[in-house]
């Protein structure tokens, strides 16, 4: 066996240490949308240009939030006026966990507060597109009201001749919604 030097070693060592440096990298990269969306957004004295959100679009100022309706449940607040959904835990600093827009569909929920009673981790959304983290809390007039993720990404405006309740996130904030809302949880719509 052929005697090797400290040369070979120490290359050796140097190529493993690279590979570890990309394996993590790699990991760090595909881990950053997540890391986002579990920052809170910053304190209510901030200004709105301030705020940063999981989805890192512009976020309008945080409104005064309807108060918890039993004790200091986890409850998700939605704006249909804001387009805008904040994730509230009343036991942690600050309360407001996440907040971030939405595009409603064509048909909005009455205000109101509701219970999240289904979830779905993939299917198919009345517009046909194949949707993913699925929390459904409402159902009015033939209308199933929840938030989901098209798993394309997108979030355009629907179909307005086509009646459809799906409020939708991007897939880094639906993951976080997900995350945050199991069934039993409270849903607050307001204007």
């Amino acid at each position: 066996m052929a005697k090797r030097g400290p040369a070979v070693a120490v290359a050796g060592l140097t190529l493993g240490a690279m590979a570890l440096v990309t394996l993590l990298a790699v990991q760090a990269e595909g881990s950053a949308p997540r890391a986002a969306a579990a920052q809170p957004p910053p304190s209510a004295g901030a200004s709105p240009g301030d705020q940063v959100t999981p989805s890192s679009t512009p976020s309008p100022a945080v409104p005064a939030l309807p108060k918890a309706a039993e004790g200091g449940a986890l409850r998700v607040v939605y704006s249909v006026s804001a387009k805008e959904v904040w994730l509230v835990d009343p036991k942690k600093t600050p309360e407001i966990q996440a907040a971030f827009p939405v595009q409603p569909g064509s048909a909005n929920p009455a205000p109101g507060t509701y219970t999240v009673y289904s979830r779905a981790p993939a299917g198919s959304g009345t517009d046909g597109k194949q949707i993913e983290h699925v929390v459904r809390f409402t159902q009015q007039g033939g209308v199933v009201f929840g938030f989901s993720a098209a798993l394309d990404g997108s979030t355009a405006p629907p179909d307005p001749k086509v009646r459809t309740g799906g409020i939708r996130t991007t897939r880094a904030d639906g993951q976080t919604l997900w995350d945050f809302a199991p069934n039993g949880t409270r849903v607050q719509v307001v204007a």
